[in-house]
């Protein structure tokens, strides 16, 4: 069985965050393991308080991975302090981790602050560079790139600036009012669009960490990069086309809308 590890915080309302990836990994045939950065109290509706885990203690949980399981791929989300992403840049580079995909969470859906700003140095010059992949939406391309991103030819050009500035792949998703469901790749020097359908479901709630953590389940099961986005795209529009509605505020998708077993059972 393929591995892959997630490095992020715990959500726990399971809609984001480790439990996201958890579920997305699982439903894609890939044994899930996980280093959590933060506890977080938050709901559909926000993040109400987060705890964040010492170094030492996150350091003890990469080495508890990697000298055990090592993981194909290695998917990291919400990591909020400089500190946090000091270690785990030493311990990706010390253990020669591979498949590399960075999630840059900087906000949370509801609109709460998950990125301390002298954590924003570190992950540009110490995590980024790392990365096979880098997956930002439109205002975290904003920031990575410098420049506002208000077309689609702006699109293609941060994409371009983020892939040269950091030597990786860049994913850039829409949405935020610009180019809904359509994303583009930019990888050795060229970019590919990928197309979505527009799904009409306000419950979008961990759709970046789905997103980043399929790519990185479709790398530890070997599939190239492009076609490991093309089939992570897939799959979380069928996630949100299962119209799963739970919670008060922006709810979760149904991660495991095409999982079939004997063990479970239909509400009746």
């Amino acid at each position: 069985m393929r591995t892959a590890l997630s490095i992020a915080g715990s959500d726990s309302s399971g809609g984001a965050g480790i439990q996201a990836d958890i579920k997305t990994m699982s439903a894609h045939g890939i044994y899930a393991m996980s280093a959590i950065t933060a506890l977080t109290a938050q709901n559909t509706t926000g993040v109400s308080d987060i705890l964040e885990v010492t170094p030492a203690f996150l350091q003890a949980q990469l080495d508890a991975v990697f000298t055990d399981i090592f993981p194909d791929a290695v998917k990291i989300g919400m990591v909020s302090s400089a500190a946090l992403i000091g270690v785990i840049a030493q311990k990706l580079k010390e253990y020669k981790a591979r498949h590399i995909v960075v999630d840059p969470v900087m906000v949370a859906t509801s609109g709460s602050k998950l990125l301390q700003d002298e954590a924003l140095d570190a992950l540009k010059s110490q995590l980024l560079p790392l990365a096979e992949l880098v997956t930002p939406n439109i205002p975290e391309a904003e920031i990575l790139s410098d420049m506002a991103i208000e077309s689609q030819e702006d699109m293609t050009l941060a994409a371009q600036c983020i892939s040269q500035r950091y030597h990786c792949a860049v994913l850039l998703k829409g949405g935020h009012g610009l180019n809904d469901a359509n994303d583009l790749l930019w990888k050795d020097g060229a970019g590919y669009w990928f197309y979505g359908r527009r799904i009409a479901n306000p419950n979008t709630h961990g759709t970046g960490c789905t997103l980043s953590s399929a790519i990185a389940s479709n790398l530890a099961g070997g599939l190239e990069l492009t076609e490991a986005v093309r089939q992570a795209k897939a799959y979380i529009s069928g996630a949100l086309a299962a119209m799963l509605d739970l919670g008060k505020g922006r709810g979760p998708m149904n991660h495991l809308f095409d999982v079939h077993s004997q063990f479970i059972r239909g509400v009746e």
